[in-house]
C-alpha cells in the first residue's frame, strides 16, 4: 500500500492551554427605589457609561418636599417653645434662691425646660428623617460602570424595595472567570504569587466570540476559596483592560494561557493519529526481511519490504493541524501520515507512486 512518511523529532512548540469562560463585571448591583412614588425624570442614555454620583432618576419629590417644609417649620416651633421655657426657668430659678416662690412652681418650670429640650431633640430628628427621604427622590450612580435597559418609564409608580430601576456595573476593568482542574492548581498559584512581575502579564489572553484575539492582556486577580469535591474543579478570575468597553458581562470566550513547557517535542499531523475506543494509535514503518522459500535464488528468498506496527501513544495539547505526542514513540521513527484508516498492523506499504496529498484552493 503507498503511503507518506515522516521522520519524528523533537522541536519547540509554542501553544497555549484553551479554556472555556465567562466574562464578569467586578461589581454590579440592581438599583432598586427607598421610596415609593411616580417616575418625573430618566437623566441618562441606556447601555451608556456613567460616572459615580451621576443623576439617574428623580422620583416625584412633592409630597417629600412638603413634609420636610412641616418638619422644618415645627422645629422652629419647638425651638421657640424652648426659648420660652429657659426663660421662665431661668426666672424661677433667680426667685427660688430667695424662697419667693412655691417649690411645686419651680419643679414644674424645670419639668418643662426639660421637656421642651427634647421637643426639639425629636423635631430635629424628624427634619433629618423628612431631608432623607426627599434626598431619595434622586437615584444617583452608586459607581462608574455601564448603565443597562431602564425596567421603568416616566409616570410608572414604583414601590420601595421591590421595583428594580436599573442594574449598573462596572466595565473597567472586566474579569473573567475559567474552571481548572485540580491538579493543575499549584501551577496557578505560582503564577497569582508572581502577578506582579511583568513577564506574566503575556501569559494570559482570551478569544472574542467570533474567534479574534482580544488585543489586551490581563492578569489572574484571585483564584476561588475551594474546590468542588464534586467535580473536582476551581474557579480562576483574571482582569482584563476594557478602555473602550467593548467586553461585556456575559460574553462566552475562551481564555488562552501561553504554556511555558520549554522542553523539546514530538509534532505529528493529528491526521497521523487513529483513535480507537478512547485509545489512540499511529502507524510505524520497519524495515523486514519476508522469507520465500520457493525462490531460486537467495536474493529472492530473502526480500526486504518495509511494515507497519501500530502503536499506541499519548497525545497531548493540539496546536492547529499537528498535535503533540507525549509517548509511545521516539525520535527517529519513521510515521505513517495518509491513509492510516486502511492500514493494520503488519500490513506491507511502499513509499513508491504516492501522490502527494491534494490540496484544495482555499486557505
Amino acid at each position: 500500500m503507498p503511503v507518506n512518511l515522516m521522520k519524528v523529532k523533537k522541536q519547540s512548540v509554542l501553544y497555549y492551554d484553551k479554556y472555556p469562560s465567562t466574562t464578569n463585571a467586578l461589581s454590579q448591583v440592581s438599583l432598586l427605589p427607598e421610596i415609593q412614588g411616580a417616575i418625573t425624570g430618566i437623566f441618562f442614555t441606556e447601555g451608556t457609561h456613567v460616572k459615580k454620583g451621576e443623576k439617574l432618576y428623580e422620583i416625584d419629590k412633592r409630597i417629600y418636599q412638603a413634609n420636610y417644609d412641616a418638619a422644618v417649620a415645627n422645629l422652629e416651633v419647638q425651638v421657640g417653645n424652648l426659648k420660652q421655657a429657659q426663660q421662665d426657668a431661668d426666672r424661677y430659678e433667680y426667685l427660688n434662691k430667695y424662697n419667693a416662690v412655691a417649690k411645686q412652681q419651680y419643679d414644674h418650670a424645670m419639668i418643662t425646660l426639660l421637656n421642651a429640650k427634647n421637643q426639639v431633640k425629636s423635631s430635629e430628628e424628624a427634619v433629618k428623617s423628612a431631608k432623607t427621604s426627599l434626598n431619595y427622590t434622586v437615584v444617583y450612580a452608586p459607581f462608574s460602570g455601564t448603565i443597562g435597559l431602564s425596567q421603568v418609564k416616566l409616570g410608572n409608580v414604583v414601590a420601595v424595595g421591590t421595583t428594580v430601576l436599573n442594574t449598573i456595573s462596572t466595565d473597567d476593568p472586566m474579569a473573567v472567570d475559567f474552571i481548572i482542574n485540580e491538579k493543575q492548581l499549584p501551577v496557578f498559584e505560582k503564577l497569582e504569587s508572581e502577578k506582579g512581575h511583568e513577564a506574566t502579564d503575556s501569559l494570559f489572553t482570551i478569544l472574542l466570540p467570533d474567534n479574534t484575539l482580544y488585543p489586551y492582556t490581563g492578569k489572574i486577580s484571585v483564584i476561588d476559596r475551594a474546590v468542588d469535591p464534586q467535580t473536582g474543579s476551581i474557579t480562576v478570575r483574571l482582569v482584563f483592560p476594557n478602555p473602550k468597553y467593548f467586553l461585556r458581562p456575559g460574553m462566552s470566550c475562551v481564555v488562552r494561557v501561553h504554556n511555558l513547557e520549554k522542553t523539546p517535542q514530538m509534532l505529528l499531523p493529528s491526521k497521523a493519529v487513529v483513535e480507537q475506543m478512547g485509545e489512540f494509535f499511529v502507524f510505524v514503518a520497519k524495515d523486514s526481511v519476508i522469507l520465500n522459500p520457493a525462490a531460486q535464488t537467495d536474493t529472492g528468498r530473502r526480500k526486504k519490504e518495509l511494515l507497519v506496527v501500530q502503536k499506541k501513544v499519548q497525545p497531548g495539547q493540539t496546536i492547529g493541524p499537528n498535535v503533540i505526542i507525549k509517548s509511545g514513540i521516539n525520535p527517529g521513527d519513521r510515521i505513517v501520515t495518509d491513509g492510516v484508516q486502511s492500514l493494520h498492523d503488519g500490513v506491507q506499504i511502499t513509499t513508491a507512486n504516492k501522490m502527494a496529498p491534494t490540496q484544495g484552493k482555499g486557505h
